[in-house]
């Protein structure tokens, strides 16, 4: 009798356990039919892998009133036309940052051009439109309206989802990571200025404005090494108009690759300065670009009126041993503003629109970026894709 009993109860126990399978099996979705962009970003990849992602980099975004009294309509400001015709270029790339160097208060504010910027928040909207998802903010105009601009500027970028760093409304804010992911790789992203034109920071308000202060950058470099896997810092440093870094530039940068940088971007000379590999401590190696010049402003003279478009590939390889990331394919497309409208254009397509010996000048500016990285790869967008 007692082993009947035991029969049924073991019996009624299998069947419970199916029930309960196909229960779950029942309410679970297929993974096939979960469409990629909706998993959950936590789901870990596989225990070894390879990943890749590409950054893109511009210089000083510098609203002069030439520039904004363009872009005004009868509703607002339209910047979106002068990012036309490297939009594509932008756009190819998985992550893109800009230095936002006018702080962008709003018209409200009152808008305003050089000594003290304050620019349309449709400036941002533009930015975001061309395919920019970070924007820098510390450098030496952040502090011209002081914290009301800052405080509208930063609540547009947040309104619009656009990341930014290097001036906060706090310092919890300050203390939180910059951090962008793309390709199961963490990119962390800090931006420092070497002043704000002799303008004080208000005080118990440091927050607002990242300034160069190597005892803190390293902090926070050794902060976000424990949380992401590339480190991006964006420099506001150097002399205006100086086509060669200085000797401070260079002792920073080297600081930094000791630090475990990987990839440096230089930014206030408003012209181009030279790409560089710098090592670091160990086997350590960072890529620099000294200056990116202007990418728009309304500066009028020629070397100001010319910028680029850096990009790198960042690969993350993760094996039983380790992690390793390689940043590689350095790769530069020089860009020319062109006056009439403030177009930004393609170096190389730069004569079609009104630039004379464009072509000479185009061969100087390729010898210069690669003054100490000669296998510095130059982009060649195709006539193509700067007419859509």
């Amino acid at each position: 009798m007692k082993s009947k009993w035991k029969i049924i109860y073991i019996l009624m126990t299998a069947a419970i356990a199916c029930m309960l399978v196909i229960l779950f099996i029942w309410q679970s979705p297929s993974p096939k039919t979960i469409p990629l962009q909706t998993l959950p970003h936590d789901i870990k990849p596989p225990s070894a892998y390879s990943s890749s992602a590409t950054l893109a980099a511009v210089g000083d975004v510098l609203i002069h009133s030439q520039v904004y009294d363009q872009a005004k309509t009868k509703n607002g400001y339209d910047f979106k036309p002068m990012f036309e015709k490297v939009k594509p270029v932008i756009q190819s790339a998985d992550i893109a940052v800009a230095n936002q160097e006018s702080m962008m208060g709003g018209e409200a504010l009152g808008l305003s051009t050089y000594p003290a910027f304050n620019s349309p928040f449709e400036i941002g909207d533009a930015l975001k439109d061309a395919g920019f998802n970070v924007v820098t903010m510390a450098n030496n105009h952040t502090l011209d309206h002081g914290e009301k601009a800052i405080k509208n500027a930063i609540h547009y970028w947040d309104k619009i989802h656009m990341v930014h760093t290097g001036s906060f409304l706090s310092k919890k804010d300050q203390n939180t990571l910059c951090i962008v992911k793309k390709n199961n790789i963490k990119f962390a992203f800090l931006a420092y200025t070497y002043g704000t034109n002799g303008i004080p920071t208000p005080e118990h308000k440091d927050y607002l404005v990242n300034r160069i202060n190597i005892p803190q950058m390293k902090k926070d470099i050794a902060k976000a090494k424990k949380s992401a896997d590339v480190i991006v810092v964006a420099l506001h440093f150097g002399i205006e108009y100086q086509t060669m870094p200085n000797t401070e530039q260079k002792q920073l940068v080297k600081t930094l690759a000791d630090s475990g940088v990987d990839i440096i971007i230089g930014n206030h000379p408003h012209v181009l300065q030279p790409v560089q590999w710098v090592h670091g401590k160990g086997s350590h190696k960072t890529f620099v670009v000294y200056s990116l010049g202007n990418f728009i402003s309304g500066q009028d003279e020629l070397n100001r009126q010319l910028g680029g478009i850096l990009k790198v590939k960042v690969t993350k390889t993760v094996t039983k041993d380790g992690k390793t990331i390689a940043v590689t394919n350095p790769q530069f497309t020089p860009t020319w503003v062109d006056q009439k409208n403030y177009q930004i254009i393609p170096l190389l397509y730069a004569q079609d629109f009104g630039l004379k010996n464009e072509d000479q000048l185009y061969k100087q500016v390729t010898a210069h970026m690669k003054t100490w990285v000669p296998s510095l790869s130059m982009y060649r967008p195709t006539q193509k894709v700067i007419s859509q």
